[in-house]
């Protein structure tokens, strides 16, 4: 019988010769998490199944890249494999694959922060929103959290495990404070002279298909923006937006203090640990856009229709409904509006004003059918539809602010 890695090196080397497709670069079996790539990334590697345990490790900071990477590993890796990926992300917000990003961001911040990032404060690059395949609630990521993955049999999986696992590589880092809460989320408490106070420092989220499972998530390591986090998810709509799907849970977070390479070794000898001899040590860099599939992931990622279109029915209303008694703040005009969305596109509009009355030459059907994410400016929409002038400008306006049209049209 031949030994599962030199069965790995002869399929690389098999690979490598291979004329049937130009393959992007990035496969090494160095044994250092660190160590450069020389050589080719290979779905056929990957899927391999002598390669029952897989590290991969990320050389790109794109968001949906690495989420594209990581999805297809999830699709072709050997059905009993058990992998781990680890990279880090530019400042970008990644949300959960039935949420509202109405509902969960600060668009109108974003916007201002990819306009004009130094009037806006901002000191680091443009945040990226995308829309991940994984349930599971808003997060932010940037150059100073790192993000783990483990991919594994469903048989062998649980919500702990593998938080257990970074927790682990946290008190190895001398992070002694820190454990997995009933929520699975990893925390660290931090006790000073007057009281105790615990900090979510990592988040998870989950993707369960017959074959597989999935358990990634992102730990806050130093990152330069944490002050920020909480403004950037918090969105000016949540009081009028009734929306199906998950919502987040909002924590005050802390950073754990540690280096990124440090941590990185840190899991990856904790992993290492748990699953043995590791079959295929990857990197990977951006050429991994040269397989088709990872290429047409990250496309459907990028696309507007994937990151508004998927959006799970939602009703935005200006004043307390039956579906939403909650009660609203008083608006600075004469008009009582509720719409409703699936996927993003208008289904109902219905426009009257505070007393219930007609709003006379007002035609709201007009906005039957639209997209959300395409109106470019609520109060040229509003006149279209037959609004007077003061009120349409009024009411557009704030309509822009709650919907961030600033953000979804650039």
């Amino acid at each position: 019988m031949i030994p599962s890695r030199l069965l790995n090196r002869r399929t690389i080397n098999r690979l490598r010769t291979s004329s049937l497709s130009p393959l992007p670069r990035y496969l090494t079996s160095s044994s250092s998490p660190s160590a450069s790539s020389t050589t080719r990334f290979s779905t056929d590697a990957a899927s391999h199944p002598s390669n029952r345990v897989q590290i991969y490790l990320s050389h790109s900071t794109d968001p949906l890249l690495n989420l594209s990477v990581e999805h297809r590993l999830l699709q072709i890796t050997p059905p009993d494999s058990t992998i781990l990926t680890l990279y880090v992300n530019a400042p970008s917000i990644v949300f959960g694959r039935n949420q509202n990003p109405w509902l969960q961001v600060n668009l109108g911040r974003l916007a201002q922060i990819a306009q004009n990032p130094s009037a806006a404060g901002w000191n680091d690059a443009a945040v990226q929103l995308v829309r991940r395949r994984s349930g599971g609630g808003a997060v932010f990521h940037d150059g100073g959290n790192v993000n783990f993955s483990v991919i594994c049999p469903p048989e062998r999986f649980d919500r702990n495990k593998h938080a257990e696992m970074v927790v682990r590589a946290l008190k190895a880092l001398s992070r002694p404070n820190t454990r997995v809460n009933e929520r699975h989320d990893i925390v660290m408490d931090v006790a000073s002279s007057a009281q105790k106070a615990t900090y979510k420092v990592s988040g998870s989220a989950y993707k369960l298909t017959r074959l597989r499972s999935l358990h990634h998530g992102t730990c806050l390591l130093r990152s330069p923006n944490l002050s920020s986090i909480s403004g950037l998810l918090r969105s000016p709509a949540q009081g009028y937006l009734d929306a199906r799907g998950v919502d987040s849970v909002r924590s005050p977070v802390r950073n754990v203090d540690v280096d990124n390479d440090e941590f990185k070794d840190a899991v990856v000898r904790e992993f290492e640990g748990m699953y043995g001899e590791v079959q295929l040590r990857d990197e990977f860099d951006d050429t991994a856009l040269q397989v088709e599939e990872i290429r047409k992931g990250y496309e459907e990622l990028g696309s507007k229709s994937w990151t508004w279109g998927q959006t799970p029915r939602f009703a935005f209303s200006t004043h307390p409904t039956e579906e939403d008694p909650r009660p609203r703040a008083e608006l600075p005009f004469d008009l009582k509006m509720r719409l409703v969305a699936n996927h993003g596109i208008i289904e109902d509009m219905d426009i009257k004003h505070s007393d219930g009355a007609a709003v006379d030459g007002l035609d709201a059907s007009v906005f039957h059918g639209a997209r959300v994410w395409e109106v470019d400016d609520w109060a040229a929409s509003l006149a279209r539809a037959g609004l007077g002038s003061s009120l349409s400008e009024e009411a557009g306006h704030w309509l822009n602010h709650m919907f961030g049209t600033e953000y979804t049209s650039l």
